[in-house]
């Protein structure tokens, strides 16, 4: 597995272009941190897109904090480089689990 560093996450988080063209089913719930990491930026942007939105809950606002969304991204990828086997469900609780 090569090395994903978080500058390129992060980059590919804030580039943030449209949707792919072509639609993709992706299973949150049994993709592993290695399939995350090798995804494409498109899979990595959603996946980003999706656990922000996913661990502010009903409660907070619909806003998107740009320096805490990069933090959680780096943290998120550094997780996910050195555990490759987990699920993207379980290294999201670890890194962002309240």
């Amino acid at each position: 597995m090569k090395k994903i560093t978080a500058p390129i996450l992060l980059a590919a988080a804030l580039a943030l272009p449209s949707a792919p063209a072509n639609a993709t089913v992706l299973d949150l719930s049994t993709m592993t941190c290695k399939q995350f990491v090798e995804g494409g930026d498109d899979n990595i942007k959603m996946v980003l897109i999706w656990m922000d939105g996913w661990y502010k809950g009903d409660s907070d606002e619909a806003i998107i904090d740009t320096e805490v969304f990069t933090e959680n991204a780096k943290k998120f990828g550094t997780y996910c480089g050195k555990n490759p086997t987990i699920s993207i469900v379980n290294a999201a609780e670890a890194v962002l689990g309240k």
